[in-house]
């Protein structure tokens, strides 16, 4: 679309079952992080820097081995204001054949998140409930950090403080139990 007055011309899309709040951190990759998260959690480490109780608002990835070839942009992320928004948002990727990178818990920041690409291959997030740092700087320890492959196994064996109840739990096709999810780590 070359035309600059039909984008302005261009609204919200009707009939998205979900909206999003705000734009929620962005990530970059970068080739020399100083300061860093332990490197187990991505190789080159992770630095969170923030200017809001967010977890994180920009989030530097040192796993760039050269200068940016315009690759330095990680990730988009957009907070929803429920965590059915954010199944309601998985639903309708799937629906319209959109394929899924990730949906669960992320460790760092113990938010829920579904993450994919748009048509041009940017990596997008679209997330609730990201830990909130207050004045105090306290943050979650690493050791309550609590990834999840799937949005099922991280509403069934939420973190500390995070209520994962659905407002509409029969959206979750498939949930599956506390009991089931230590069966499968034990795997």
């Amino acid at each position: 679309m070359d035309d600059p007055d039909r984008v302005k011309s261009l609204g919200r899309p009707h009939g998205l079952p979900f909206r999003i709040g705000k734009l929620g951190h962005v990530v970059l990759n970068v080739r020399d992080v100083e300061r860093s998260a332990p490197a187990a959690m991505v190789p080159g480490g992770m630095v969170f820097l923030r200017c809001n109780p967010d977890h994180h608002g920009i989030a530097l990835v040192g796993s760039m081995t050269a200068e940016a070839a315009n690759v330095e942009l990680n990730h988009l992320a957009f907070e929803v204001a429920t965590l059915d928004e954010v199944v309601r948002a998985r639903d309708h990727l799937r629906r319209h054949g959109v394929a899924i990178d990730f949906a669960g818990r992320r460790r760092a920041g113990c938010q829920l998140a579904v993450e994919f690409r748009d048509p041009d291959n940017h990596r997008l997030e679209i997330y609730w409930g990201i830990d909130q740092i207050g004045s105090d700087g306290q943050v979650r320890p690493p050791a309550e950090w609590k990834g999840a492959h799937s949005l099922e196994e991280a509403i069934a064996d939420p973190v500390r403080g995070q209520d994962t109840t659905l407002h509409d739990p029969a959206r979750l096709k498939g949930r599956i139990t506390r009991g089931e999810i230590a069966s499968l780590r034990s795997q």
